[in-house]
């Protein structure tokens, strides 16, 4: 940080992220220098061809040639191991090195086709051992010339020189003219159309329809968005991650469990109430894990799923009229893993949907005897379109009768639980269940993607079916506005498991991690490569977190608020028209608006490693409430084996659940069965 600047243009990479890639082409450099010296060496008496005169000068000029490669790499590796992420003074030099490395691939250029004519001159009679030689050296350089190229690809930013005459028009003119304003959105735009046709480009495989166009867009804007106010590189994400990790690892270490998890006693009614939530969060579990179909089946039972899908899948696809499977299931292989998962029959399924777009995801429809429900599971994320799906993660207006303040809820998953709804009203599918069970319930269940579908579309029906319930497995944190979360309490219940992401994830989230990223490394006084070594070390082989310094005073996390021009470093200021622009724009950033939060009730489990008995889980209902009101805590005991994230529990110490911003925290306790 700052990204590199030459050439007239910003690259995706920093000064100091030339310390590995750097050593790694000096170490074949020098094995690759030593190797043609030894042959030269060695050959030299034996150059008596008729290009015996050519030869010896071509291996000279290449020895000399890599000679002076290594010695400017190895000063390119020593400068950039210099200063710290957001200190590149010590690092100034770079440019001018960069420039005299990119001069020396001319004549390497030069002398490799050279070598490749010589090589194929039938006409000059030399041994064969020296013509393999020669070979085995022409097409070492070219293999270095061709990683080279692709190394420049792979680093091109193709908004490096927007940003730098953007940069240099902000400040020749006055930064509150319309003109000024008028740039910053063409900057945005462009932005959004480099990020939109690299999705494109990863996602080839989708087709391309009006659908899929807009999510590409939408997804464009938001990645264009999240990147366009910092001059972060991968580099500087990577090393302010690692510094992230270890210094919650080291909160985490310093905190008395006591503080976290203190055993207050509970009246009676509240732990019969979890007592039940917890059986039935048990039960549903196994309908969402159902919803993913035979891959999550036989990931759950490696050695005995596939035998047992290929042994039942053509019996299942005789009994089951094909009316009823929509989207595709010709070996029924999808519906038999549901069969065996579940425990149903074949006649308790309603419908089946394997329909799979952007916006559109799975489902089923069954009848759940043992509770007397009429059962909808939701898959979760499992293709490309679903986590195109995902990403979609503006706010949009939910229209809800009978909530106060803002009804907003994420853009994608409203879309997907429209399509469901759609489904289920329009398409006669509940009228049909509720026909040959007039007295059940209704379920709604999910996870991950699934959950947060199935928890907008509880939002959806819960005016047509007051009594419906909705369990919700690890749902995505950036779901529901303040007001739609605390309307949403009496009839969703999500369940947390441990460190699991994906409920911690929302815009606010992101942009909050952003922001702690720039702080920490700010604050660090070590070379990137130094943080990027010891936090490869510390995530595979562990051992105590590094004591880096992390904390900020109070101006210094003031400027880290403030948004970062492309050519300037992390604590630079901005001028108060740079502040106009901004908020004069057209175009604000969707992680400055309403934040989102969890649905409903929140169980939240965590797990405890005891020495030699089975792995128990303390469980903690969180209740959200407003600043000023009492929160209400369930607590009780549930063991990994009953539920979790994709049947993949973890081991660790009892935590909180972290605060979601503009909500206190509240107390948790932890109450143990005996």
């Amino acid at each position: 940080m700052p990204g590199l600047v030459v050439f007239g243009r910003r690259w995706s990479l920093a000064s100091d992220d030339l310390v590995f890639p750097g050593a790694f082409e000096l170490l074949l450099r020098v094995v690759w220098w030593i190797g043609i010296l030894v042959l030269y060496l060695t050959h030299r008496d034996q150059f008596d061809c008729k290009g015996g005169g050519v030869l010896p000068s071509y291996l000279m000029v290449l020895i000399v040639l890599l000679a002076a490669i290594i010695v400017i790499l190895t000063v390119i590796v020593y400068i950039s191991m210099q200063g710290t992420i957001t200190n590149p003074g010590p690092r100034r030099s770079i440019p001018a090195l960069i420039y005299i490395r990119t001069a020396l691939y001319l004549p390497e250029l030069v002398w490799a086709v050279l070598g490749a004519v010589w090589v194929n001159d039938e006409s000059l009679g030399c041994a064969p051992s020296i013509v393999t030689t020669i070979t085995i050296a022409v097409i070492t350089s070219w293999i270095f010339l061709f990683f080279t190229v692709v190394a420049v690809l792979i680093v091109f930013d193709p908004l490096g020189r927007p940003k730098r005459l953007g940069s240099a028009r902000y400040a020749e003119h006055d930064l509150e003219s319309s003109e000024s304003v008028q740039l910053l959105y063409t900057a945005r735009s462009v932005a959004g159309r480099v990020w939109e046709y690299r999705l494109k480009l990863l996602c080839c495989c989708i087709m391309q329809d009006t659908d899929n166009r807009a999510a590409f867009t939408n997804i464009g804007e938001l990645f264009s968005d999240f990147f366009m106010d910092t001059d972060l590189v991968a580099g500087d994400i990577a090393a302010g991650l690692s510094l992230l990790h270890q210094e919650q690892d080291k909160i985490r270490q310093s905190r008395d469990l006591e503080e976290v998890a203190c055993t207050v006693p509970q009246p009676a009614s509240v732990a019969e109430e979890l007592d039940i939530e917890l059986e039935n969060a048990t039960h549903y579990m196994q309908f969402a894990v159902a919803a993913y179909g035979w891959p999550l089946y036989v990931f759950s039972h490696p050695l005995t799923g596939v035998c047992k899908l290929s042994h039942d899948c053509l019996c299942c696809r005789s009994q089951v009229p094909e009316q009823d499977i929509v989207g595709g299931d010709h070996l029924s292989c999808h519906f038999t893993s549901m069969l065996q998962t579940t425990g149903l029959q074949y006649r308790d399924f309603i419908h089946i949907s394997f329909h799979n777009k952007i916006y559109e995801i799975p489902f089923f429809v069954a009848l759940d005897h043992k509770k007397e429900a009429v059962l909808v599971a939701v898959r979760g994320t499992l293709s490309l379109e679903d986590a195109l799906t995902d990403l979609c993660a503006d706010c949009e207006t939910l229209n809800v009768g009978g909530v106060s303040g803002k009804c907003l809820a994420h853009k994608g998953i409203i879309q997907a639980a429209n399509y469901i709804h759609k489904k289920l009203i329009n398409d006669g599918i509940l009228n049909q269940a509720f026909t040959i069970a007039p007295e059940y319930k209704l379920v709604i269940t999910g996870h991950s993607l699934g959950a947060g579908a199935a928890s907008i579309l509880a939002v959806m029906l819960h005016k047509s079916f007051p009594g419906l319930r909705c369990y919700a497995f690890s749902p995505p944190g950036g779901l529901l506005s303040k007001s739609l979360a605390d309307y949403s309490k009496g009839f969703i219940v999500s369940v947390i498991l441990g460190k699991d992401l994906v409920p911690r994830l929302s815009l606010s989230n992101v942009e909050d991690l952003k922001r702690r990223i720039l702080g920490i490394v700010a604050h660090c006084n070590r070379p990137k490569y130094q943080i990027l070594l010891r936090g490869c070390w510390y995530e595979i082989f562990g051992g105590d977190p590094d004591d880096f310094p992390t904390e900020l005073d109070s101006r210094q996390q003031a400027q880290l608020t403030q948004p970062l021009l492309a050519e300037q470093n992390l604590m630079g200021r901005r001028s108060a028209s740079y502040t106009s622009i901004l908020d004069e724009s057209p175009s604000s950033s969707p992680f400055q608006s309403t934040p989102l939060f969890l649905p409903g009730k929140i169980i939240y489990i965590t797990e405890e490693c005891s020495g030699g008995g089975f792995l128990c889980s303390d469980v903690t209902t969180n209740y959200r409430r407003k600043v000023g009101e009492p929160s209400a805590t369930l607590a009780g005991t549930l063991t990994c084996a009953h539920v979790g994230a994709l049947k993949q529990c973890q081991c660790h110490q009892s935590e909180r659940l972290p605060a979601q911003r503009d909500v206190v925290r509240p107390f948790a306790y932890s109450l143990k069965e005996q």
